[in-house]
């Protein structure tokens, strides 16, 4: 991916009837310390004062906003379409070395959040993701035991990726990190953006497919900690899928499973493992008969896998095809007792890697 040094920068958000925090949200990003070159709204279907107060605030600002009012019609009336349209915009704007980030019309950045984004892409990262956190005026108001569900996801969640970057670390997203890949905070540069086709025409869950495109083509993602954005936990939300519809959701009754992309602790330390044994195989650094053995699939097929230019595409089509990597669901009143197993595990793993060895051979050793 091309390294981006000096570029311009705009910031995409899509709205729709936000007229309570359109206002703060554009007033967060006109009070940057490194403000951005651009923000583009993109004002759709609404039924508010959403423009007028946009207008309002952005009144006498040194930024350029562009405020595009669009009606989205049948299958394109969505939040995947909306972000889609106003960071297309936003990269006409930019032009090819230029940067793009995008948020919620409900966050709130924080004043350095234009800044440290734009110092990891200067420094070669291809994208950035920060992390969502509700608002804690919004979180006094959801029940106790929703908050208690969210924190024991959350943790078993970090256990896992704490595991996987012991197992498998990346250079470019070293410990500590997160998982969330939230519309709330994405930075991504302009060219790898028209590389990757840009978001993904899907209704929802277009933030988490952007990302999943750009690792497809071994994009170096960042996912820093340190940029937090502060969103509404709001119960009536504006897209379908959104927070606010979990939130929502689960006020009502106990989701039964958590997060897909969660599963027992042994088995994501051999998910890693593997994605390691798949890595060396596909840089040709092995053979792949054993890999496909363990993986479950033909070597043949396996073997086409690996033709690709990316790793991370190759990995994607294992993980598709792949009977053993077929992730079980976790049930939520599972997870304190996974987490226990989970806490373990990390401990002896971390006990059985000296802090500057291989990781993975000593990983594979214990395993057996």
């Amino acid at each position: 991916m091309a390294q981006l040094r000096a570029f311009p920068s705009a910031v995409a958000i899509p709205v729709r009837d936000e007229e309570d925090q359109i206002g703060g949200c554009l007033a967060a990003l006109l009070k940057q310390s490194e403000p951005p070159d651009h923000v583009v709204l993109l004002i759709n279907n609404t039924t508010d004062r959403s423009a007028e107060v946009a207008r309002e605030t952005a009144a006498g600002s040194r930024t350029s906003v562009h405020i595009i009012e669009r009606k989205l019609q049948g299958a394109d009336a969505n939040a995947g379409t909306a972000r889609r349209l106003a960071m297309d915009l936003a990269a006409e704007l930019v032009g090819k070395r230029g940067a793009l980030l995008t948020t919620d019309a409900d966050g709130r950045v924080p004043p350095n959040w234009v800044a440290a984004n734009l110092a990891w892409l200067r420094g070669g990262h291809d994208a950035v993701c920060g992390m969502a956190a509700i608002d804690p005026a919004d979180e006094a108001a959801i029940p106790a035991h929703l908050v208690a569900d969210d924190a024991a996801e959350t943790r078993y969640t970090e256990l896992l990726d704490e595991i996987d970057s012991l197992i498998d670390p990346r250079p470019y997203d070293p410990w500590p990190r997160h998982t969330h890949r939230s519309g709330a905070s994405i930075a991504i540069g302009a060219a790898v953006y028209r590389a990757v086709g840009g978001v993904p025409p899907v209704p929802h869950g277009e933030d988490r497919a952007l990302i999943a495109a750009l690792e497809r083509r071994d994009g170096k993602i960042r996912h820093d900690p340190a940029l937090e954005v502060v969103v509404s936990g709001r119960v009536v939300g504006r897209a379908e899928g959104g927070m606010a519809a979990t939130i929502a959701r689960r006020m009502l009754v106990q989701d039964r499973w958590a997060d897909d992309r969660l599963e027992a602790p042994e088995a994501a330390m051999r998910r890693a493992r593997l994605r390691v044994e798949a890595r060396q195989t596909w840089a040709g650094n092995n053979g792949g008969d054993s890999l496909a053995a363990a993986l479950g699939i033909a070597p043949e097929d396996l073997a086409a896998m690996m033709r690709g230019p990316w790793f991370g595409a190759a990995w994607a089509a294992i993980e598709a095809a792949s009977p053993a990597l077929r992730r079980q669901p976790i049930a939520m009143t599972e997870l304190a007792e996974g987490a226990g197993r989970a806490t373990r595990l990390l401990a002896r793993l971390k006990s059985s890697l000296p802090r500057h060895a291989p990781q993975h051979a000593k990983v594979a050793e214990w395993m057996r």
